[in-house]
């Protein structure tokens, strides 16, 4: 499906979303460098300046990167990711999210991911995002963000065969 603008402004009452811009390392690096961040990744590096250097390109390349930041206050939050997925048409992943800790509970993750939802089911039947099995403050956090949205949307969850990781698909009720 096409029309899914990948890099799109949005805001709410909590945070807005822009696409990220090579003049955001700085801003970004400050958040990211915070080692608790990375310690249920599998890249657990990302926090040292060669590991994030490696993430930013990556998401500069991808053409989906969006920058978080906190409404109230302009300071860059976190970041998170589109991609659409070959395997997967009709679906959208949101994915490489990552918040300052003091953002941390589920409020900014909620608000983040209803965001970028509304937006995905403007033009696709599902989203999907990949968490690693290991990594359960993420799987956690997908499941109580489902728990949160249960009366708008399904969540299934399988372990992708031959792969590390969970694969989590929200579809419209």
């Amino acid at each position: 499906m096409m029309g899914l603008e990948l890099q799109p402004f949005l805001q709410n009452d909590l945070i807005s979303v822009r696409p990220l811009m090579i003049n955001d390392f700085k801003v970004l690096y400050k958040v990211a460098s915070d080692a608790g961040i990375w310690e249920q990744h599998p890249d657990k590096k990302r926090y040292t300046l060669p590991g994030f250097f490696k993430f930013f390109t990556e998401s500069i390349k991808s053409k989906g990167a969006l920058l978080i930041q906190d409404v109230e206050n302009g300071e860059c939050i976190g970041s998170s990711r589109f991609k659409l997925l070959n395997d997967f048409p009709d679906a959208v992943e949101i994915g490489w999210t990552f918040l300052s800790r003091k953002y941390w509970g589920g409020t900014y993750n909620l608000a983040v991911k209803q965001l970028m939802l509304n937006h995905a089911f403007q033009f696709f039947k599902q989203v999907i995002l990949f968490v690693d099995k290991e990594n359960l403050r993420s799987q956690k956090a997908v499941e109580k963000l489902a728990d949160k949205l249960s009366k708008e949307l399904s969540l299934t969850k399988k372990l992708e065969r031959g792969s590390n990781n969970f694969v989590y698909r929200f579809q419209r009720k």
